[in-house]
C-alpha cells in the first residue's frame, strides 16, 4: 500500500513539475527565455506573411480599374427582363385583387422614371451614342415616364389590367410577336443616346431604358393561355442560341379571364 501511495505522489509531483518547475523555472517544459524566443519567432514569421499578403493585394489593386472589371463572367449579349416579375400572368379583369399584385410592382419600378425626376437629366439628341469617356462625372439622358403613354400608369393607374389589356415592361431593343400590341416608345425601339452605361459609381442616376408593351387582347384571347416571346435585336446581338434560351430573349405567359 505504501509503494502505491508513493507512486501516486510521484505522478502528481511530475505533473506539477511539468506545468511549473520551481527548481528550474520552467513552464510546460520551457524556460521564460525559451518561450520568449518562440513567441518572437512566430511574431516575425506571421508578420512577414501578413506583409507579403498586403503587398500582393496592393500590387493587384494597382492593376484594376475602379469602374471596369478585369474578368467578366457575363456574356456580352444583353439579356431581357420583364416587369412585373412573373413569367405567368393570370388574372380575372373583374377581380381587382387578382391583378393588383401585377400593378404595384409596375408603379414601384417606374418611380425613378417620373418626369419631375428626369427633368434633372440631359435632353440628349436622338440617334447618337452618348459617349462620355473623357468626362469624370457622367451625365444621364432623360427617359421620361410619360414616353410610355398608355402604359405609363399616369392616365391609367391600372396599367390596362382592369380592361383586360395589360401592360408589360420589357428591357430590350425591339419586340416581335404575332399578337396585336402597342409599343411605347414607338415600334419598341430604344435610342442609342441611352448608351453606353458607365456603371453605378459614375452613372449614379442612370435608369435603364425600357419598352412598354400593351397587349390588345380581344374577346377571343380571354380564358386561354397566351405565350409571348420578346427578343432583343440589333447588330452583333444574339437572340436565337438554342443552348441558352434566355440569351437576348424572354418568354412569358399571360392568361386573362372575364
Amino acid at each position: 500500500m505504501a509503494n502505491k501511495e508513493e507512486k501516486a505522489d510521484e505522478k502528481q509531483s511530475s505533473w506539477k513539475d511539468f506545468i511549473y518547475n520551481p527548481r528550474t523555472g520552467e513552464f510546460i517544459g520551457r524556460t521564460a527565455s525559451s518561450w520568449a524566443l518562440i513567441f518572437l519567432f512566430y511574431l516575425v514569421f506571421y508578420g512577414f506573411l501578413a506583409g507579403m499578403f498586403s503587398l500582393t493585394m496592393w500590387v493587384m489593386l494597382q492593376t484594376l480599374d475602379e469602374h471596369t472589371p478585369r474578368y467578366r463572367d457575363r456574356v456580352a449579349n444583353p439579356g431581357l427582363m420583364i416587369r412585373p416579375r412573373s413569367l405567368e400572368i393570370k388574372f380575372n379583369r373583374s377581380i381587382p385583387q387578382q391583378y393588383s399584385k401585377y400593378m404595384q410592382p409596375l408603379e414601384s419600378f417606374l418611380q425613378p422614371y417620373n418626369d419631375s425626376l428626369q427633368e434633372a437629366n440631359e435632353p440628349c439628341p436622338e440617334g447618337m451614342y452618348f459617349e462620355q469617356d473623357d468626362v469624370e462625372e457622367k451625365k444621364v439622358c432623360q427617359f421620361k415616364r410619360s414616353v410610355l403613354r398608355q402604359c405609363s400608369g399616369l392616365a391609367d393607374s391600372n396599367f390596362g389590367y382592369s380592361e383586360g389589356q395589360p401592360c408589360i415592361l420589357v428591357k430590350m431593343n425591339r419586340v416581335k410577336t404575332p399578337l396585336q400590341m402597342q409599343y411605347f416608345p414607338t415600334e419598341g425601339k430604344l435610342d442609342k443616346r441611352y448608351f453606353p452605361y458607365y456603371g453605378k459609381t459614375l452613372h449614379a442616376n442612370y435608369v435603364q431604358p425600357v419598352v412598354a408593351v400593351k397587349l390588345l387582347l380581344t374577346e377571343d384571347d380571354y380564358n386561354s393561355e397566351l405565350v409571348i416571346e420578346c427578343k432583343v435585336e440589333g447588330s452583333d446581338l444574339l437572340n436565337s442560341d438554342d443552348r441558352d434560351k434566355f440569351l437576348g430573349r424572354v418568354t412569358f405567359r399571360v392568361q386573362v379571364s372575364k
